[in-house]
Formats: C-alpha cells, sequence, structure tokens
C-alpha cells in the first residue's frame, strides 16, 4: 500500500472513533438534559403528566410540577460499603413531614389532601389552593401509624415501599392522622366531584345563614261540646258555695272538713279534665258554669279544643294567640288565645289537647263545628339551612359543607326548629358555610362508599406496598 493511501486511511478511522465519542457525549448530554426537565402531574390523577403548567383534561385541576431529585445510592449501600437497610429507609424519610391540615379554612377545619413537603419547603395544597407555611420536621416522639400513598385514599401500608402506582410510600403519624379525621361523622369521608359530575347531578348550594324564623303550628279542632266538664264545674263551684256556708254558719269541724274535701275533689277532676291552676281559680270566683259549652250563646266567648303534636308542645304556650278560620265560613278569621294545655298524651295519636277561647261577637260558632287552626310561634334568630340540605340518616342529621374546588365535606349537625322552609342547626356548621341543598342523596351514598372503603382498608389488615 502506498504511504499516501495508508495515511488516508489511518486519518479516517481517528475521525470516525472522534466523531463517535462526540455523537454519545453529545446524546448523553442532551439525554441529562431531558431527564431534567419538568414534569407537571394531576395530584387526583397522577398518571396523567405533562412537560408544561395547565390543566388536567380529566377533572380541570392544576398540575402540580414534579421536583426531581438527585440519584441517590440503592438501599443497603454507601460507598460501596454495606449498611443496615433500615437505617438507610430511616434515612430517606426522615426529612419528611406528612401535612394533613392546611391553613385559614373555613371554621379551622382541615382539608384532607396529604400534601407532603421537606423542612424548609413552602408548597401550596392542590385542592383548596391555600398556602402552607414552612414545613417542620415531625417530632421524633410522634408514633408511626402506617404509611401510605396520598394519591390513593384509604391506602395503607406497614412498612415503606412503593404503591401500586408505583410512587414513593410515606409515613403518616398520630397526631396528623386524628387531625384529619376529625370532625368527619364515622361511616363518612369527604367527597371529591368534577365540575361535569357536579352538573350531572344537578348540585346546588346555599350559605348558612342568620335567620328570624316563625313557625306556625297547624292543627285540626273543633268548637267545644263538652258536658263533662259543664257538670265538673258546677260542682266546683257548689262545692266551694258549701265550704263558704259552712264556715260562715260555724259549723262544726268535720263538716267544714267534709266540705272541703269536696272542693279538693272537684278541683283535681277540673285538672285532670285539662284546665290550669289559673283558669281553675278563675271559675271559683264563678257563679254558675259556662253554658257555651253545652250550646251556643251569641255574643259570649266560645271554647275550641285543638290536637297538637307531640313533638311539637315544647313550642306551646298559655297565652299564645290563636287563628280559626271554619270550611264552612269562607273567608271569616277568629282570634283568640291558648288558655289551657292538658296534662296527658293521647297514646293512639301522640298529640295533646289545648284549650282555646275565641271571641264570637255575631254568634256564628256552634259546638262540634269543625276548625282549622294556626298558631304562629317565634323561634327567634337562629343559624338556619334550607330543609333540603339536612339529609336523615334515620340515627343522624347529615348536610354536606362546599370547601370549594370539586371537594364535598359530610358534617354531623344537630337540628332545632323547622319553620318558613329552613332548618334551625344548632351546631354542626358555621355561619356563612355554603352547604348542598340538592345533590346530597347521591354525594351522600359516595360518602358512604368511600368511607366504607377507608374503614374495611383499615379495619381488617393493612395492604402492602409493592
Amino acid at each position: 500500500m502506498k504511504p499516501t493511501t495508508r495515511l488516508m486511511v489511518i486519518g479516517g478511522v481517528v475521525a470516525l472513533v472522534a466523531g463517535s465519542v462526540w455523537f454519545a457525549t453529545r446524546h448523553s448530554t442532551l439525554a441529562t438534559q431531558d431527564s431534567l426537565k419538568a414534569t407537571y402531574y394531576c395530584p387526583m390523577h397522577p398518571t396523567y403528566t405533562s412537560d408544561r403548567p395547565g390543566d388536567c383534561p380529566i377533572c380541570n385541576m392544576k398540575l402540580v410540577k414534579r421536583e426531581t431529585e438527585p440519584a441517590s445510592p440503592a438501599p443497603g449501600m454507601s460507598r460501596g460499603r454495606p449498611t443496615d437497610p433500615q437505617a438507610a429507609i430511616a434515612k430517606k424519610f426522615e426529612s419528611i413531614c406528612i401535612l394533613h391540615n392546611c391553613s385559614k379554612l373555613h371554621d379551622g377545619r382541615p382539608c384532607p389532601m396529604t400534601v407532603v413537603a421537606r423542612p424548609g419547603e413552602k408548597v401550596t395544597c392542590p385542592i383548596c389552593g391555600t398556602h402552607i407555611a414552612e414545613a417542620d420536621e415531625p417530632p421524633r416522639t410522634k408514633k408511626l401509624l402506617y404509611w401510605t400513598d396520598p394519591m390513593i385514599p384509604g391506602y395503607k401500608a406497614d412498612g415503606p415501599g412503593k404503591s401500586p402506582m408505583g410512587m414513593d410510600l410515606v409515613p403518616v403519624y398520630e397526631e396528623a392522622h386524628a387531625s384529619a379525621t376529625s370532625g368527619t361523622p364515622q361511616g363518612y369521608a369527604p367527597v371529591l366531584l368534577t365540575p361535569q359530575k357536579q352538573q350531572l347531578i344537578g348540585v346546588k348550594t346555599s350559605p348558612v345563614e342568620r335567620r328570624r324564623l316563625t313557625k306556625t303550628i297547624r292543627a285540626a279542632g273543633t268548637i267545644a261540646h263538652d258536658p263533662e266538664l259543664y257538670q265538673a264545674q258546677v260542682e266546683y263551684i257548689q262545692s266551694i258555695q258549701t265550704l263558704q256556708r259552712a264556715q260562715e254558719q260555724t259549723a262544726p269541724e268535720d263538716i267544714v272538713a267534709q266540705a272541703q274535701r269536696m272542693v279538693d275533689s272537684t278541683r283535681i277532676r277540673l285538672k285532670h279534665l285539662g284546665l290550669s291552676d289559673d283558669l281553675i281559680t278563675e271559675i271559683a270566683g264563678w257563679t254558675e258554669p259556662e253554658h257555651s259549652l253545652l250550646f251556643a250563646h251569641p255574643g259570649d266567648p266560645v271554647w275550641m279544643y285543638a290536637q297538637v303534636y307531640e313533638y311539637e308542645l315544647p313550642l306551646v304556650r298559655v297565652g299564645q294567640e290563636v287563628q280559626v278560620e271554619v270550611p264552612t265560613l269562607s273567608g271569616e278569621t277568629f282570634r283568640g288565645a291558648i288558655r289551657a294545655i292538658d296534662q296527658m298524651v293521647d297514646p293512639m295519636t301522640r298529640t295533646t289537647r289545648i284549650r282555646a277561647q275565641l271571641q264570637d261577637p255575631a254568634g256564628h260558632l256552634r259546638p262540634d263545628m269543625y276548625v282549622n287552626a294556626a298558631i304562629a310561634v317565634d323561634v327567634g334568630e337562629v343559624l338556619a339551612v334550607p330543609n333540603g340540605a339536612v339529609f336523615s340518616t334515620g340515627e343522624k342529621q347529615i348536610v354536606f359543607v362546599d370547601k370549594g374546588q370539586g371537594l364535598f365535606e359530610p358534617r354531623d349537625v344537630t337540628v332545632g326548629a323547622q319553620a318558613d322552609g329552613f332548618d334551625e342547626v344548632k351546631q354542626g356548621v358555621a355561619e356563612g358555610e355554603p352547604v348542598v341543598t340538592s345533590g346530597n342523596f347521591l354525594i351522600d351514598s359516595e360518602s358512604r362508599l368511600k368511607g366504607a372503603l377507608e374503614g374495611a382498608g383499615g379495619g381488617s389488615g393493612h395492604q402492602h406496598g409493592q
């Protein structure tokens, strides 16, 4: 081979080797840069990722930036020397803090989203958008309960590892677990609904407001025709007159005592028939009983008896005004006041009779006429929610609070009076909180299902990360 040809071949080989080295170095550099590019993912759908910020196409939540971490030695190896695997795991997670509570939430209740942050890192909750202050390292004295994947509600494992979605499990400590689950009724769990699903099931909300409520108690009644009460009044009046004559004529003590026993006996009978002590004392000064108990007497007041249900009795008081309408006398209203409330409850109807005295100047009311009575009760200014917001389970009363960003939180509430289409809420919600008024049946079903799944995950043994 000629020297010139040999030099050309050698030069070509050198150029080829140099090009290969340059290409490999360039490819490695580009791959490294690509691996360091920022990746954004959806907190509710971690399998969806993007190389730029934006919204999740599934649930419309804001994508969250996934931080890149430098490669670390495999567990059990440290600079070429074997180490204790448990010590390596503890070293890996000792700087992680699990934050269950997002600050500045409504009524101080925690956001159910689990947020992972390292000491010194400032993060923002992807659900409620609340900024979480610089994370603190969890005290070594806190009890480690279990390991979980923040993106899989209810998933629990006995030790560290990987979740079914391939993410590193994070520890949950005793105090954080207690604060995260406080305020949620047993058997329920917060529910996250997309805007599309809310529209599909017809979710509507209304704020908890302070209102002045007036409850109207309605009862069916009759104009009194009560010969028994008439006769009892006769006997009571006569016994009082007999006692007075015995005392005035200085009768023997046994005659006076007998007359007194008769007065006491007839008084007890009136009380048993439902008259109040004040009304009985008033009758004691009469000279004759009320004839309106037997027949109509134009110009005289008449008695009306109405049956009030047992659960409404706490709202009824002697002296309250009563408005009465008679179906046969269209457009005419009679007014009166409650004079007595019976002491007993009818075991069959679970009602108690009230007695009201009505004014009837024209004498239109007749004994045994059917009437409709209405008693207006001022409940006062109270916190109230629309009737449709309270979901009764048979054992408790539940409302669902809209926490924003599609999150609905179940609350156990204590309900008071129902009036004017609203329910008084004595405890469980705060003024201004939006509560679900329509669509809560389906939200209740999903909340119970999620609560049951979470209970199953922690009640019969832990799941182990792979």
